[in-house]
């Protein structure tokens, strides 16, 4: 329970401002679909898949619901699609950041509170620190339908990109069966790909995760 109350909002700031990030770029790009949706809220009602939440807390990666984005209304829907792909990890290391400023505030005293306050705020910062590299470098990962698909389609041409784009129709499957594949096997093998640059992030941070 304690471990679930540190990891609360963390988490729900990382899921919801991920989204909102890929909704503000595409309507900034001309694409008011998430607007419309009201998915421009930082409400996490809106936003949380309740298997993604759950799913976070059982083995560190998570999702919420993806908001929706229309490439229609971009200029350039190729290039449109990388930008907005772009934003959602992007929004996750910039709260990263900010919550290891938070950290070394808390950590060095800088911040008259008292250590009742002071204490959980130090490790609700220490779990935001790790929660937004997390799920930042997951969404990296170039499998589709996570970020990290569009930013390499954005990059390749376009025939070449709606062919890999096709492939989303196996990408859950292939990322759940990691995780069947790493619970039967007792290898971490998304651990494996997540946690080195998780680990190297932090450690530039200059907070232990």
């Amino acid at each position: 329970m304690q471990e679930a109350a540190i990891l609360l909002v963390p988490l729900l700031l990382a899921l919801v401002c991920h989204e909102v990030g890929h909704g503000l770029v595409a309507y900034a790009l001309g694409d008011p679909t998430a607007k419309n949706a009201g998915r421009l809220t930082l409400n996490p009602l809106k936003h949380l898949d309740p298997l993604g939440t759950i799913a976070f807390f059982l083995v560190n990666i998570g999702w919420a619901k993806p908001v929706p984005v229309d490439p229609r209304y971009f200029k350039n829907p190729q290039k449109g699609m990388l930008l907005v792909a772009m934003a959602g990890p992007g929004t996750n290391f910039v709260l990263a950041v900010l919550f290891a400023l938070a950290f070394h505030l808390l950590a060095s005293g800088a911040l008259p509170l008292p250590q009742y306050v002071a204490e959980p705020l130090l490790y609700i910062s220490q779990a935001g620190v790790a929660v937004n590299l997390i799920l930042g470098v997951f969404n990296l990962i170039p499998v589709p339908p996570l970020d990290g698909s569009n930013i390499v389609a954005g990059l390749l041409p376009r025939s070449m990109a709606y062919r890999y784009m096709r492939l989303g129709r196996y990408g859950m499957f292939l990322i759940f069966g990691l995780f069947l594949i790493s619970h039967f096997a007792h290898v971490s093998l998304l651990g494996a790909i997540l946690f080195p640059p998780v680990r190297f992030a932090a450690s530039l941070l200059g907070v232990p995760v």
